[in-house]
């Protein structure tokens, strides 16, 4: 009896310890994705404003320069080239369906796996993604008029106004007067520059993707150091942080926990051989979970010959790793929306391939 309790109370501990961890690890998650939004949306900002207003025009005159910087941005492996997309998308730089094709050219943290198992097939799968994303972007915006499906409005972002002489990107007076906010959220950045740089928040090696983290932060420390006041309170604190921040975190945060909380008690790989069929179409019910995780089970399944190319395909069009997330937090409604584009897509290009026995 006592031995089955201590038993019993020891699992109890380790279940407990568990759940720290795991909920320690998400919130490490959702931090890393929610200051890359917010510091990729301050510099997306940032250089409009600099630019007075020439940025904004140089996307919105091209839908075809928009497919094709939105498809390089999704093709870069892993997710921030997604977020950068939706940082334009809520700026209102970029159509509807050019952050589809991003989303459709994007394949997540799974493309580094990809990369190091089969590097050949991997690079023509990017590279037939890049393709789609520009193609099926085009289809998307011409479905969206035809049907008269309504989108979101893009955020009414402070403009630049040309009569306003204090709508500037530098002051080199403000450090002498820093104000206590501008204090504050500068010794913030700089805490997240440290705790990237440490391995705390982010990749735990150094990569690419902790460089780029670094720079990018180590800019909005610039930004936010020398823009004048009123920038950091229309602009930044205004618009980025008070719409933007709190919902992106949140919503990366509870989609992670639950994601791995579910996942823990599937056993997929165990269907697979003998209903080939149904696992292309959990393959694709999957690939909308917004989460890089849940989709390496079929690179793995690829790489050793159990799935054909087309489930992996498939699997890469409709899923977008942990890019949707800043979407969802965005536009719930867009972000479905543009799951069912996705999932159409892929079900139909993948579709067809399974059937040709590809």
């Amino acid at each position: 009896m006592y031995e089955y309790i201590f038993i019993h109370k020891k699992n109890q501990f380790i279940f407990n310890k568990m759940n720290i961890q795991l909920i320690i690890e998400t919130l490490k998650h959702a931090s890393f994705i929610a200051i890359f939004v917010f510091s990729m949306m301050i510099f997306v900002d940032y250089l409009n404003v600099m630019s007075k207003g020439k940025m904004n025009k140089m996307l919105k005159a091209n839908r075809f320069r928009q497919y094709f910087i939105t498809s390089s941005l999704g093709s870069t492996p892993g997710c921030l080239g997604a977020f950068t997309n939706v940082s334009f998308y809520t700026h209102g730089l970029i159509s509807f369906g050019a952050v589809t094709g991003g989303m459709i050219a994007t394949s997540g943290d799974e493309a580094f796996v990809m990369l190091a198992m089969f590097p050949k097939t991997a690079l023509l799968l990017f590279l037939l993604l890049f393709v789609l994303g520009i193609v099926l972007a085009w289809v998307t915006d011409k479905l969206i008029l035809l049907l008269k499906i309504k989108v979101s409005n893009n955020c009414e972002v402070p403009s630049f106004d040309k009569g306003n002489k204090e709508c500037k990107c530098f002051d080199s007076n403000v450090i002498k007067n820093i104000t206590l906010i501008r204090l504050v959220v500068l010794i913030l950045i700089f805490v997240f520059i440290v705790l990237v740089a440490i391995g705390m928040i982010g990749p735990s090696v150094w990569n690419w993707i902790r460089i780029t983290l670094l720079i990018l932060l180590s800019l909005t420390l610039f930004i936010l150091a020398t823009v004048p006041e009123h920038y950091i309170k229309d602009h930044i604190w205004g618009h980025i942080a008070k719409k933007h921040l709190l919902k992106i975190f949140l919503w990366s945060f509870f989609a992670i926990l639950l994601v791995h909380l579910g996942l823990d008690s599937w056993d997929l790989e165990s269907y697979v051989q003998s209903h080939m069929f149904w696992v292309f179409i959990i393959a694709s019910m999957m690939a909308i979970i917004p989460e890089s995780g849940p989709h390496l089970i079929f690179v793995m399944m690829f790489a050793k010959g159990i799935i054909p190319f087309s489930v992996l395909l498939t699997s890469s069009i409709i899923q977008d790793g942990h890019g949707m997330l800043p979407m969802f937090s965005y536009s719930v409604k867009d972000s479905l929306l543009m799951k069912l584009f996705n999932l159409i897509f892929g079900l139909a290009i993948g579709g067809s391939l399974y059937l040709m026995g590809f």
